[in-house]
């Protein structure tokens, strides 16, 4: 199949792409097709690789309200709702609600999906459902599975045996949440705990990281020097860390030596946290959001993440990461024209870091097929117009279409 007059990635010049077996087979300025190829006319839209939504939590997918609603919008009371919700878990209902949220993220253009699971949980039940939808729904999309120990690791009962059956399971990502543990010991213990589990399984680690407005929460030293001892490096991240927008400069100067010394990467989830940080303060309000631009100008990698979709943390959510790269922007003051026009690689390219997938992800030749087409010019044009995806292509295939809506002014 021939894809004609494509924008790649905020090109200015057309290229054509032919795709053979599912994978990119050539990419350029203009190609003939062959006989009998199927041709696709573009027609001069831009063409991005798939979005990669880097932070969502699936379990808890489509839950608001039931069985209360989180009337502070505090983390603590979202915490408080779900553990109310989760004696109503059942497969069934997983899977009828993660269906039903990972299309939504289809029509959105996302084909790769780390999501959280909470194994707080005697049963993991979401972590058995989660791990067998992984397989069934691999044609649309990749889903990457963190063991997320909700509750806490050392302040949960049976915590640490539940990890070790969760990575046994088949969980991709060892996870922790040091900020909610009982004590700062317990936070310390429970990192060297999960970091040392995904060295010895050979896994991935995804930290809820200082999700939190007190500044005094430094787990990220701790997870980034372990990262650096174990020789884990970017196989680590760091979610969240919202403590370090309330972090003094002093310490910040400091630490940024450790960070770029390990390598890990981190995940800002900006709609979220815009919502729930700031809650104890009266004026001035914190925005909450770790220092993105900082992290990116020290060449720390950075990547955007949904977090919650209508779920007891957040109301709202419809799969779209463009709205999180537009909210991340104002909150981040990311405003200039380069960091906008560039922004989209907080969703795609080191989103795939993140995931730690970049060698087999990108518009590359010899690459599996797996693009998106965007109603716009460039990245800049979708974002302002927040233009649809037109259609994603995955292993060559279409998976999504979208048929633009017409609207004009008739006075």
């Amino acid at each position: 199949m021939l894809f004609q007059n494509a924008l790649i990635e905020n090109s200015e010049t057309l290229s054509d792409i032919r795709v053979s077996d599912g994978v990119f087979d050539e990419i350029l300025p203009k190609a003939e097709p062959l006989p009998g190829e199927e041709t696709v006319d573009l027609k001069g839209k831009l063409v991005l690789p798939p979005f990669i939504e880097s932070h969502v939590h699936l379990d808890a997918c489509l839950t608001a309200g039931d069985p209360v609603w989180n009337m502070s919008g505090t983390l603590f009371e979202g915490i408080e709702c779900w553990s109310k919700r989760k004696d109503k878990l059942t497969e069934s209902d997983i899977r009828e609600r993660v269906n039903r949220c990972v299309r939504l993220y289809a029509q959105n253009g996302v084909q790769h999906i780390r999501t959280h699971v909470d194994v707080t949980d005697p049963e993991l039940t979401a972590l058995r459902t989660l791990i067998a939808l992984r397989e069934e729904m691999k044609d649309v999309a990749e889903i990457q599975i963190v063991a997320f120990p909700q509750e806490g690791i050392l302040s949960y009962p049976n915590g640490k045996q539940l990890m070790r059956d969760a990575v046994a399971l088949g969980a991709d990502c060892v996870g922790a949440i040091p900020h909610f543990e009982f004590t700062r010991e317990y936070s310390v213990e429970s990192l060297n705990f999960a970091l040392q589990l995904a060295a010895e399984n050979g896994r991935l680690v995804d930290v809820h990281c200082d999700e939190i407005d007190d500044e005094a929460s430094r787990g990220l030293e701790t997870v980034a020097a372990r990262a650096l001892e174990l020789g884990l490096f970017d196989k680590v991240t760091a979610s969240h860390t919202t403590a370090m927008h309330s972090y003094n400069n002093a310490y910040v100067l400091r630490l940024m030596r450790l960070l770029k010394m390990s390598r890990i990467n981190f995940v800002a989830n900006p709609l979220v946290n815009t919502h729930l940080q700031g809650r104890a303060d009266t004026y001035p309000k914190r925005r909450g959001i770790t220092r993105v631009k900082e992290l990116l100008q020290e060449g720390i990698n950075v990547s955007f993440g949904h977090d919650d979709i209508f779920d007891p943390w957040y109301p709202m959510g419809n799969g779209s990461l463009r709205d999180v790269v537009f909210m991340g922007l104002h909150v981040c003051q990311m405003m200039g024209y380069e960091e906008i026009m560039n922004s989209y690689r907080l969703i795609t390219q080191n989103a795939a870091k993140t995931l730690h997938i970049s060698e087999r992800y990108g518009i590359k030749q010899g690459l599996p097929a797996n693009f998106i087409v965007l109603d716009a010019k460039n990245w800049y044009d979708a974002l302002n117009r927040n233009a649809p995806v037109l259609r994603s292509v995955r292993g060559g295939k279409t998976i999504a279409e979208t048929t633009p809506g017409q609207s004009k002014v008739l006075v």
